[in-house]
């Protein structure tokens, strides 16, 4: 019986202490990734939505996205940074999950409430990244960015009222109202197999009979 090969163990990584500018870039660096992948899926989802209301504020989101880029990137170089390479996994993997409903589920209603949902999720996200770099720029009296955070955490919490307000009053209800037409053809449909004019075999018999 061979021996057992003794694996050998991985050094140790030494871990870092990075002081509070460092924070500021990494968190900038983390938004920077996060608005340009949505950037780049935002029209495609947006292509997806039945409601007009819905692709509005999409291409509303968009246009946000871009000017926080763009601020960000002018952060950038008066630190004398860049954005770098980093990529932001949380943020791939809340644009995926809106990516993989709109191969999953069907245009219409059903698909614009999820989708309102997915991009919630996603601001929630970024509401919180935002709050955090401007309370490290704050930290260390980077004007620039904790107004660029500041503004972006106002318009991003009004963009989220706005989204529950547009479920609430239209895309729920019409997803509701299409459930109820659904309904009520399921009936209509077996009401014509039982007899073709809504009543049952044993009532038109029974008709039948008191007719003779």
């Amino acid at each position: 019986m061979a021996a057992k090969t003794k694996a050998r163990k991985q050094p140790r990584r030494s871990k870092e202490s990075p002081d509070a500018n460092t924070l500021l870039v990494v968190e900038l660096q983390e938004i920077h990734s996060a608005e340009t992948q949505l950037a780049r899926q935002m029209p495609r989802l947006s292509k997806a939505v039945d409601s007009e209301t819905l692709r509005g504020m999409m291409d509303e989101r968009l246009e946000e996205g871009e000017r926080i880029i763009e601020e960000i990137e002018s952060v950038f170089e008066e630190l004398e940074e860049s954005p770098g390479r980093r990529r932001n996994v949380a943020a791939e993997g809340l644009i995926n999950d809106a990516r993989e409903h709109v191969q999953e589920i069907e245009r219409g209603p059903a698909l614009d409430c999820v989708l309102i949902g997915a991009i919630q999720k996603t601001e929630h996200y970024c509401i919180a990244a935002w709050g955090t770099a401007r309370a490290l720029a704050q930290a260390v009296d980077q004007k620039t960015a904790a107004r660029a955070m500041d503004r972006a955490l106002k318009v991003g919490g009004q963009y989220d009222e706005k989204l529950t307000q547009l479920a609430e009053k239209e895309v729920t209800p019409a997803l509701l109202s299409e459930a109820e037409d659904t309904s009520g053809e399921d009936e209509e449909s077996a009401a014509q197999a039982s007899g073709g004019d809504g009543r049952s075999k044993r009532n038109r018999a029974s008709e039948e009979r008191a007719g003779r």
